[in-house]
């Protein structure tokens, strides 16, 4: 269930005015995250979704260090991130661990699985001797749904789902804390995606893990999330509870997107497609990105005060943050 109270939350990661650009060549700049803030408490599972090429796999990694920041502040355990050094450093990274969209080009094709989940274990010493080292590895093996035999072969040898598997294993022998996920999904066939999904939650409940789930199909987000946040075009439109999200979205772009959004039904679709919100237009350029409202461009409520001015993130009151001007 969502979480709706986060009074007495612990805050595990704290993003303030968050900004990453990347250098597009001249004198430009493309500014893949702008201004970005937000709190992942520990336990929940906060989703990030938006369309490609809204900033969602950069902030996740900005969020976790493997970006430099250009500006704002990343804290976790009230730590600076991107300041980091030697001993805390390396705790972090133990705590910290990322699972990737590609299952297979993250994982290194010439190494065994057990060499693939023993490295972590290795270089953050959490084993006492080889026996131990093994017991470790056939322990994550098993809490990711695979078995002992599978330990000495390689990655070639696996399906897309149990090469997912592998790479949350990998991340789970560090015994970490907070898990970065991008995308994991994607890159399986849509009868894998529920199982990893499942194992994902499953996984959490039973080592109380913290996780960034980044995705853009919106009926897994709403799944396993407590939490939404939607970004277009690395700006942060909306921010609350997944229930109260899907079922009140109050941004012109989480409707349209939630509108979009398939039912397995063909009658049901039918019916619906006449109410279907539409986009109209391109996504701007991150490069030449609109003065006020980066949505304005397509939006048919826009107004002159969009067009010029960034609407701030306002929260209704009940932990329900939306950014835009019509939205009292």
């Amino acid at each position: 269930m969502p979480i709706n109270n986060n009074d007495h939350k612990e805050v595990l990661l704290s993003v303030q005015h968050l900004v990453k650009s990347f250098p597009a060549g001249g004198r430009q700049t493309l500014t893949a995250v702008n201004d970005v803030s937000f709190d992942i408490y520990k336990g929940e599972t906060l989703g990030m979704v938006g369309e490609s090429g809204c900033g969602k796999t950069t902030c996740g990694r900005t969020c976790i260090g493997l970006y430099p920041k250009t500006s704002g502040t990343v804290l976790y355990k009230g730590k600076d991130v991107h300041s980091l050094r030697k001993k805390d450093l390396k705790q972090f990274k133990k705590e910290v661990q990322m699972v990737f969209q590609d299952p297979y080009g993250s994982l290194d094709p010439r190494m065994t699985v057990a060499e693939i989940i023993g490295e972590g274990i290795d270089i953050h010493h959490l084993a006492k001797n080889k026996e131990d080292r093994t017991k470790k590895i056939y322990k994550y093996l098993d809490l990711v749904g695979l078995n002992q035999e599978h330990a000495n072969r390689f990655v070639h040898e696996f399906s897309g789902g149990q090469r997912q598997r592998i790479g949350i294993a990998r991340a789970l022998a560090m015994e970490p804390e907070f898990l970065l996920l991008d995308e994991p999904i994607s890159a399986l066939d849509v009868s894998i995606q529920a199982q990893i999904v499942n194992l994902l939650v499953d996984l959490q409940k039973k080592m109380g893990l913290t996780y960034l789930f980044v995705a853009h199909d919106l009926s897994m987000v709403k799944h396993i999330s407590d939490r939404v946040a939607v970004l277009y075009l690395g700006t942060l439109v909306e921010l609350a509870p997944s229930k109260e999200l899907y079922d009140n979205p109050k941004h012109p772009y989480t409707q349209a997107l939630l509108s979009a959004i398939p039912i397995p039904d063909p009658r049901i679709e039918k019916e619906r497609d006449s109410s279907r919100v539409r986009l109209e237009g391109e996504v701007p350029s991150p490069i030449n990105a609109p003065k006020g409202c980066k949505f304005s461009g397509r939006c048919k409520y826009a107004t002159d005060s969009c067009r010029n001015e960034m609407p701030p993130l306002k929260d209704d009151g009940k932990g329900h943050l939306v950014a835009c001007h019509m939205v009292k």
